[in-house]
């Protein structure tokens, strides 16, 4: 074939090549404009940077071209804020008893009921008596025995004592009888001394409640010795009314907590449930513990209920509300209207014109509903309380409607 002729054919793929070429490095190009634009593209609140709030040029929720942003409004007003300690507390009794013999013998009765209420100075069981009974009997014998025999010795001194005045007996005689009824008020001493102590022995033979409360499950049943002293006794009495709950307290709160109760203050106090759903019993604060456990930062505190109906139990665990004092007249605000930022705390003031205004204040104690405003806000001010997370400052709003 001529050379001619080859050149010819080759020419056109030379050329769809090159053209092939240019356009992938058209649609680099483009790929390439487009990404450029994507990343440098003006932010949507004009690059406005600060705190929380601040307003960039036509960026904020409600400006001019945008919807208004639907929020949620209340009135900042007096109200008065009571201030809690909250804590988790066990009840505990003023009192456990367990309730063991004086003296020892067979168990003849067991006269109390598992889980029953019982008074202090009830009969709870008997030790068969009749071993006391026989021991009262030979001490008051003894007793009487040694009485007659003092009365008759004292009738004998006093004869020699008569007959030493007419010089008719020797004074040895008349000493040695004087001794011997010293002797004797010794031994009837000493036997009333039996006699009390035997009588005190059949009186224990009767076991009874030393306190009020509420009697546990059975631990002897009657036919069994006791020994006197037997740790686990015959019963075990807890005392349930009053009763005490123990909790808590932050060490923090140890000097406003004293300087209240030094006042004559009454600290009242909430017992509830653990879901916090049912109030138990209502009682009073008693008393702080004597040292900080320096694990936990916090002191022991106790409180006392009457508990009539019996709905503390000891052991159990409650949730304690603590009233420490009141805040009276502050001006409040929902707690979700106070909002936090890098300069501090703020609020949005609702304006005339349906505008909101960032509001620097000062938040005081914080009650479950409500926040004590100190500074910056006044009495009658409406404020926003939901919906001011899209908020900028000098932002349009409308209010939702009451529901």
């Amino acid at each position: 074939m001529p050379t001619s002729t080859r050149v010819a054919e080759a020419a056109p793929p030379r050329r769809r090549r090159f053209w092939s070429f240019v356009v992938v490095l058209v649609i680099l190009a483009a790929l390439a404009g487009l990404a450029w634009y994507l990343t440098h593209r003006p932010a949507p609140d004009g690059g406005g940077q600060g705190r929380p709030g601040a307003a960039g040029p036509g960026g904020s929720a409600g400006a001019r071209g945008t919807p208004p942003s639907t929020v949620g409004v209340a009135t900042a007003r007096h109200a008065d804020i009571p201030i809690y300690i909250d804590a988790l507390g066990t009840v505990t009794s003023p009192a456990t008893v367990a309730v063991a013999p004086q003296v020892s013998g067979v168990i003849t009765e067991v006269l109390y009921k598992e889980g029953e209420l019982v008074h202090k100075g009830q009969v709870l069981a008997t030790i068969d008596p009749h071993p006391f009974e026989i021991a009262l009997d030979q001490a008051t014998g003894a007793r009487t025995r040694d009485d007659a025999q003092l009365d008759a010795a004292r009738v004998q001194l006093e004869r020699y004592q008569k007959l030493l005045a007419q010089d008719s007996i020797a004074r040895q005689t008349v000493d040695t009888q004087a001794a011997l009824v010293k002797q004797l008020i010794g031994t009837v001493a000493l036997d009333r001394a039996n006699e009390a102590s035997a009588r005190l022995n059949l009186q224990w033979s009767k076991i009874v409640a030393p306190v009020d409360g509420r009697v546990g499950l059975r631990t002897i049943d009657p036919g069994n010795y006791i020994a006197a002293g037997n740790a686990t006794g015959v019963a075990t009495i807890t005392r349930i009314s009053p009763i005490d709950v123990e909790f808590a307290v932050p060490q923090e709160r140890i000097p406003e907590i004293r300087s209240r109760v030094g006042s004559g203050a009454a600290l009242p106090v909430t017992a509830w449930d653990s879901t916090r759903s049912r109030e138990l019993e209502s009682g009073s604060f008693l008393t702080l513990d004597n040292q900080i456990d320096t694990q936990t930062g916090t002191i022991k505190a106790k409180a006392r209920f009457d508990n009539r109906d019996g709905a503390l139990y000891p052991n159990q665990f409650v949730n304690v509300r603590m009233l420490l004092r009141t805040v009276d007249g502050a001006v409040v605000v929902p707690v979700t209207a106070l909002r936090h930022g890098p300069g501090g705390d703020f609020v949005y003031v609702v304006n005339s014109d349906h505008t909101v205004k960032l509001t620097d204040v000062t938040a005081g104690v914080a009650g479950v509903a409500d926040v004590v405003i100190t500074k910056g806000l006044a009495l009658g001010e409406v404020v926003v309380t939901e919906g001011g997370d899209r908020l900028k400052d000098g932002a349009t709003i409308r209010t939702a409607p009451a529901k």
